[in-house]
C-alpha cells in the first residue's frame, strides 16, 4: 500500500464516520451522546489525509518507492467496507434470551408525577422500582412501558430494552416478564407499547438468576422501532 492509497483510505474512512454521525447509522454502534466524537473522528480523518495527501506531493517519487507498507495493511480497508456497506440490526431478541438481566439498584428514586394518565416508564425504570422499592411508587397507577419481545425456552415473554454503557459490544438487558391480557401471538422482536399495572409477582433470569419483576398487562399494541432502540438512560 503506498500513500496515496494510504490517502484514500483515510478520507474514505473518515468520510464514512461523517456520514455515519451525521445521519442515525452511528446508534446502531454507541449510544446517542457520542455523536460529536464520531464527528470529530471523521473530521481529525479527513484532515489526516488531506496532510498526508500533500506530504506525498512533497516527497520525491523515488523515497516513497522505497517505504511501501506490506500489503497486509489493505486489510484495513475491511472495517471500512463494513461500514458502507453492512449496517447491522439493532441487538435484539437473541442476545436477550442468552444475556441475563442486567438490573442494578439505582442510587434512588425520583418522586413520579401525580395525575390519572397512565404514566410512561422506561423497562429500566420499572423494573429498578419493582424490585429494590417493592414497588411503592408504582401500586395504584397505570403504566405505560415501550420494549421489545424476547422468548425464553419455556415461552415466557418479556418486555426489554438493551442498555448501553458505551457502545453495542457491551449491551445488557433489562427484563419485565409479562403476565395478564397478554397477546395470544408474540412475535420475538416486536415493538411493543403496554399500558398495564404493578404486580408484585417476580421470578428469577433463567440465564443468571437476576431478579426479573411482572408487568400485569391491560393493552398491547405495536408500534415501529424507536428512534434509539437502545435504552441508554437506565445505566446513568
Amino acid at each position: 500500500m503506498n500513500r496515496l492509497a494510504q490517502t484514500a483510505l483515510l478520507f474514505l474512512l473518515g468520510a464514512t464516520l461523517l456520514h455515519a454521525g451525521t445521519t442515525d447509522l452511528y446508534l446502531r454502534y454507541v449510544k446517542e451522546g457520542l455523536r460529536p466524537l464520531v464527528l470529530l473522528a471523521g473530521a481529525v480523518l479527513i484532515a489526516t489525509a488531506a496532510a498526508t495527501l500533500w506530504y506525498d506531493r512533497r516527497t520525491p517519487a523515488d523515497d516513497d518507492h522505497h517505504h511501501r507498507e506490506p500489503r497486509v495493511s489493505w486489510l484495513l480497508t475491511l472495517p471500512v467496507l463494513a461500514l458502507i456497506l453492512v449496517a447491522p440490526p439493532a441487538l435484539g431478541s437473541y442476545s436477550a434470551a442468552h444475556t441475563g438481566t442486567a438490573l442494578t439498584k439505582p442510587f434512588g428514586f425520583p418522586a413520579l408525577p401525580s395525575g390519572d394518565a397512565p404514566l410512561r416508564l422506561a423497562v429500566a425504570d420499572y423494573a429498578g422500582r419493582a424490585v429494590y422499592d417493592d414497588g411503592r411508587s408504582l401500586r395504584d397507577r397505570r403504566l405505560k412501558i415501550t420494549g421489545f419481545v424476547t422468548l425464553d425456552r419455556k415461552g415466557t415473554p418479556y418486555l426489554v430494552r438493551m442498555g448501553l454503557n458505551c457502545c453495542a459490544a457491551d449491551a445488557q438487558p433489562v427484563k419485565i416478564a409479562l403476565t395478564g391480557a397478554i397477546p395470544p401471538v408474540l412475535r420475538p422482536d416486536t415493538w411493543l407499547e403496554i399500558t398495564g399495572t404493578y404486580t408484585p409477582r417476580r421470578m428469577k433470569d433463567p440465564v443468571n438468576g437476576g431478579p426479573i419483576p411482572y408487568l400485569k398487562v391491560a393493552t398491547a399494541r405495536p408500534v415501529p422501532t424507536p428512534h434509539d432502540p437502545y435504552d441508554e438512560t437506565w445505566n446513568t
